[in-house]
């Protein structure tokens, strides 16, 4: 289990529902597809390492929950700007998170 951290802590992680709206396959990888999301205000591009079990038609036009607020990141040439959060027991079981139900672009999830 890793270290705890206060509330105030974790709400400096904004966490958001985001509609993918492009996918594609980052070209010289297996594993890295690049997602353009809509958050409603803004819009942000993230590449997620699931190629490998997913193909970029599995993403497009769905919601799944984001982390919107790291550090850029460049991976290939190409800057990453949020996270898809999944739940995983290893790098073959790897389940990106959805809302329940549907619900606003860039609703923030507490």
């Amino acid at each position: 289990m890793s270290s705890e951290l206060d509330i105030a802590e974790f709400r400096r992680v904004d966490i958001r529902i985001g509609r993918v709206i492009d996918a594609e396959r980052v070209q010289g990888t297996d594993k890295l597809i690049r997602l353009t999301v809509d958050f409603g205000a803004f819009r942000k591009q993230a590449l997620a390492g699931l190629g490998h079990l997913y193909g970029p038609e599995h993403f497009i036009n769905r919601k799944f929950v984001f982390v919107t607020n790291l550090r850029p990141k460049k991976v290939r040439g190409l800057v990453s700007e949020c996270m898809i959060l999944a739940a995983m027991t290893d790098e073959t079981d790897v389940v990106p998170l959805i809302p329940e139900r549907d619900i606003q672009d860039g609703a923030r999830v507490l």
